[in-house]
């Protein structure tokens, strides 16, 4: 069994309490995606990433200096959105980390897929942004179905818990033996199912620390997942989907 998670628009350098054990799988494709953005006028970076002239001119300055050989920090401690926070790794135990390690992959823009102990340096671009590229439509086009050829290799069915926006890099290429399970959390409204994505995003980091923490090989048991806010629905649930609804 693999999770799919998205990454987080902000980044920190993790400090050295956890090391790097891993490069980037894609790290060569990561470099030329990284000399495109470097070449990027100042104008045409905000345009990119759709930032105020305060966040253009932070990121714009760390994207100048970016170097992904230098000062790298694991993956799983260098995103610091809502999702990482729920998650929280730093509480893991030894055996739970290694099996983040093993189990889980991040979605990347730049890097491609990630393991959690992947070394890797703060940057900005998102899988739908739209970064002029050689012989490539977008970065969707770029990375082709290399996401869902890494992740074929490894054993049991996918589990979805990333956005839109990072599943569709993998969806168009799945096979009819591959096992793609969809995660959703999500609420009543006038009698209607809504997902609230703050919410949703608390609820994704604490399932990946509850499968860590129990060490789950099979689907089935994420069913027994029991986030304060959600509860899994037999009746709403399929073979590729599991829901959870907000109490």
């Amino acid at each position: 069994m693999k999770f799919i998670i998205a990454p987080a628009k902000k980044m920190i350098r993790a400090q050295d309490d956890f090391p790097v054990q891993s490069q980037p799988k894609f790290r060569a494709q990561a470099g030329k995606l990284l000399l495109l953005m470097q070449q990027l006028t100042f104008s045409e970076a905000q345009a990119l990433w759709h930032t105020s002239d305060k966040l253009t001119q932070t990121a714009y300055n760390q994207l100048q200096q970016s170097d992904l050989t230098r000062q790298q920090s694991p993956a799983i401690f260098s995103y610091s959105g809502i999702q990482y926070q729920y998650m929280a790794p730093d509480l893991l135990d030894d055996a739970g980390l290694v099996y983040i390690q093993q189990h889980l992959r991040i979605l990347s823009g730049l890097y491609g897929i990630l393991r959690p102990f992947d070394g890797v340096v703060p940057y900005r671009l998102e899988m739908q942004n739209h970064l002029p590229l050689p012989h490539h439509r977008n970065l969707y086009d770029f990375w082709g179905n290399r996401l869902y050829q890494a992740l074929a290799r490894m054993p049991g069915p996918i589990i979805n818990l990333a956005s839109d926006e990072y599943a569709k890099a993998i969806r168009p290429y799945l096979q009819a033996k591959d096992q793609f399970i969809d995660v959703r959390f999500a609420h009543r409204v006038n009698g209607q199912l809504k997902t609230r994505a703050t919410y949703a995003k608390m609820a994704r980091g604490e399932m990946i620390r509850f499968a860590a923490s129990h060490r789950l090989t099979k689907a089935a048991d994420l069913k027994n997942f029991d986030f304060p806010t959600y509860r899994f629905n037999a009746h709403l649930s399929t073979a590729t989907q599991l829901v959870f609804i907000a109490k």
